[in-house]
């Protein structure tokens, strides 16, 4: 079963919670006069995902749909909104377009550019592109800047079937999921650390986000800027990354 909960003005999350991975898997709709769904979900719940939807609003007013980076949970069933919402458009990297989207989707994407900013009419978002963070070359997030909260990907990343919204240790949940990745064979290394990891946690801290809006794991309200920080020391630490980078 999906849950929707509404965590900020005419945003709400939409999370699905898989046993098996101990893992929720987060969407996040903005309803305004051109509605966004930032994070698709997998094809396997895209039926889910859009009932849940459609508890909100009708899934074929949707306008745009957009995700951080190639990956099942990120935008495994763009087509099927595509194809559902005949008006929607995709939003994303301009490499995510020249890599994917271009190729793959129903129709071509709409490419931002670093800083760019698109306007679904209450709701003002900003584009940052955010390469290899938290993976891909192709990566980046949005950041809606009335209720200054960043729609983050899998950054903060947390385990089990958590709650919608916390305020508490966001930064040690995500310290245990990373931990639990890097002893897994299959899982270690999920966020890389190099130069680049620290400087683009510094410039998502620099927009002053109040939430973070996670796709695994509860929604931070908070400072969202120390939180963002202090995610960089975990990547470095549990990877074992000499503190001189």
């Amino acid at each position: 079963m999906t849950r929707v909960d509404e965590i900020a003005a005419d945003i709400f999350r939409i999370s699905l919670y898989v046993p098996e991975l101990d893992l929720q898997f987060n969407q996040f709709l903005i309803r305004d006069d051109e509605p966004l769904l930032f994070e698709t979900g997998m094809k396997q719940i895209f039926p889910l995902v859009r009932d849940a939807v459609s508890k909100v609003m009708d899934p074929a007013s949707l306008r745009y749909v957009s995700f951080s980076h190639y990956e099942p949970d990120e935008c495994g069933s763009l087509n099927e909104w595509l194809a559902i919402a005949p008006r929607a458009e995709t939003l994303c990297s301009i490499v995510g377009a020249m890599v994917f989207v271009n190729d793959a989707a129903a129709r071509p994407a709409r490419s931002l550019a670093h800083d760019e900013q698109i306007q679904t009419g209450k709701h003002t978002l900003r584009f940052k592109s955010t390469p290899h963070l938290p993976h891909g070359w192709d990566a980046g997030v949005l950041f809606e800047e009335t209720d200054r909260l960043l729609l983050c990907s899998d950054l903060m990343h947390q385990l089990g079937d958590v709650e919608p919204v916390n305020s508490g240790d966001v930064v040690g949940r995500y310290r245990q999921a990373f931990e639990t990745y890097q002893h897994s064979p299959v899982l270690m290394d999920y966020v890389p650390y190099t130069e680049n990891t620290k400087r683009q946690l510094a410039n998502l801290a620099a927009l002053q986000p109040r939430i973070l809006a996670a796709m695994h794991g509860s929604t931070f309200v908070g400072d969202g800027a120390a939180a963002l920080v202090a995610s960089g020391e975990v990547i470095r630490q549990v990877t074992g990354v000499s503190a001189t980078i």
